[in-house]
């Protein structure tokens, strides 16, 4: 199954997009669940399914269940449990429901998955999220110390003071397993990314920090779609200006990008399916492009090198930063960062230096001679 993740700047008009995008797809005679908060298309489309995240309803069951997991631990602090009826969600409690609505597409009878993402920024943190926490996961609690479980009643007599109860690391283990759930479907070949803007000065802008904020979670762009698309000619004066304005932004998406999808103005609001179905984009007459591989480039009779192969399209040099700890490389791209980890044979290998050249970041490792493999 496919899944199509919608977004872009706020206001560009991606929920409507992503509405008529699964609503001509179910037309065509395809299963499409869409998955949004935005208002649905109306009617009986026997082949659409809408699936609503529900923040409310999943922080509640999400809290009460770890309450009661938690039960023994809060009994002898003393702590009085909460009631479903006297919760309410907390700020941060959207992007994990709709995380687990992206995991649920995946899992379901369906041809193709539509989702409606929040505001290209908002869109590439909860992107990234999954990987983030189940990084931080495994440093804090790393899932080696749990060999050590059989020892902790006998480690709390010695010391006098409880250990740390085995519901944390299973707790620990469950959300390991979900956010891996969840990053395995982000990260799918499958899955792909759709941006929509609206022609005007801040286009390209925002295919730029789409472009490169993918690429630094190594996540695909599948096409753009500029939305609004006044006509080329025009008796009003103004609208003529107005509309050559926007058609040399679209010059410039087209120069940037060769899946860009024009959709026209309807001089109006839609106004229910049929309108819907007039703004769906062309589906594209070929499969998405594959996420660019980082791939790594073995120089060492040349130069003593491994190079590095990091492609970062419309990334500069003076929003680079790289830091090396341990077996990761901890990368920064303007507002984006990433703990990556190294590839097996870089990890017996030191950095040497680093080169960004046309959007390929290249950095070299020098093979450290204690680590590596002597040649016999």
């Amino acid at each position: 199954m496919r899944i199509i993740l919608v977004t872009g700047p706020g206001g560009a008009g991606r929920t409507t997009l992503a509405a008529a995008t699964a609503l001509a797809e179910a037309r065509a005679g395809r299963r499409v669940l869409l998955v949004s908060e935005g208002a649905a298309p109306s009617g009986d489309e026997e082949k659409l399914r809408v699936l609503r995240p529900q923040p409310g309803p999943d922080f509640r069951r999400e809290f009460l269940a770890l309450q009661a997991r938690s039960a023994a631990a809060l009994d002898l602090l003393g702590a009085a449990p909460f009631e479903d009826a006297e919760l309410t969600e907390l700020p941060g409690s959207r992007p994990f429901a709709l995380l687990r609505a992206v995991r649920d597409a995946a899992e379901g009878d369906h041809d193709l998955a539509v989702v409606d993402l929040p505001p290209l920024p908002e869109a590439l943190a909860l992107l990234a999220l999954p990987a983030q926490l189940r990084r931080y996961l495994r440093r804090l609690l790393p899932p080696e110390r749990q060999a050590a479980r059989a020892l902790r009643p006998m480690l709390a007599q010695l010391a006098g003071v409880p250990m740390p109860a085995q519901w944390l690391y299973e707790t620990t283990a469950r959300w390991e397993a979900e956010l891996a759930a969840v990053q395995a479907v982000v990260e799918a070949p499958a899955t792909t990314v759709r941006l929509v803007v609206e022609p005007g000065p801040d286009a390209a802008r925002a295919l730029r920090t789409a472009r490169l904020g993918l690429a630094v979670q190594r996540l695909a762009l599948d096409a753009v779609v500029a939305n609004r698309v006044l006509p080329a000619t025009s008796e009003d004066p103004w609208l003529a200006g107005l509309a050559a304005e926007q058609h040399r932004h679209l010059a410039e998406l087209r120069t940037a990008t060769g899946d860009l999808y024009e959709v026209p103005h309807l001089g109006r609001a839609p106004r229910g399916a049929e309108d819907l179905v007039l703004l769906a984009p062309a589906r594209p007459e070929t499969a998405p492009a594959p996420v660019a591989e980082w791939a790594v480039e073995d120089r060492r009779e040349q130069d003593g090198v491994l190079v590095w192969h990091i492609p970062l399209p419309g990334a500069v040099k003076e929003e680079l930063s790289l830091v090396r700890r341990g077996d990761e490389l901890l990368l920064t791209v303007g507002a984006f960062r990433r703990g990556v980890p190294l590839p097996g044979a870089l990890r017996r290998c030191t950095v040497t230096g680093a080169g960004l050249v046309e959007g390929d970041l290249r950095v070299r490792f020098t093979p450290d001679p204690g680590l590596w493999p002597r040649t016999p």
